[in-house]
């Protein structure tokens, strides 16, 4: 089986991704993970704001708004 690994930033609408790392540092890092942007979770792509920027996601029940600079540092295995 071949698992692809991509940015969360990489993402196209109606894609799924599991969390495999978070790579950002310190405050950053902390807030996202308090989202609930942790190692295993399932993130849904379910769009972009007109000028691509932020990314709406669909996490654990809920919408989330993260701008593609933090997504950038969210390694996710694509299911």
């Amino acid at each position: 089986m071949n698992v692809i690994k991509k940015a969360l930033s990489e993402l196209k609408v109606g894609e799924k991704g599991k969390v495999v790392k978070v790579a950002s540092k310190g405050t950053v890092r902390r807030r996202i993970m308090e989202m609930g942007i942790i190692t295993g979770t399932e993130i849904l792509v379910k769009g972009f704001a007109p000028l691509g920027d932020p990314m709406e996601l669909g996490i654990k029940g809920y919408s989330l708004s993260l701008r593609k600079a933090e997504a950038a540092d969210i390694i996710v295995e694509l299911i």
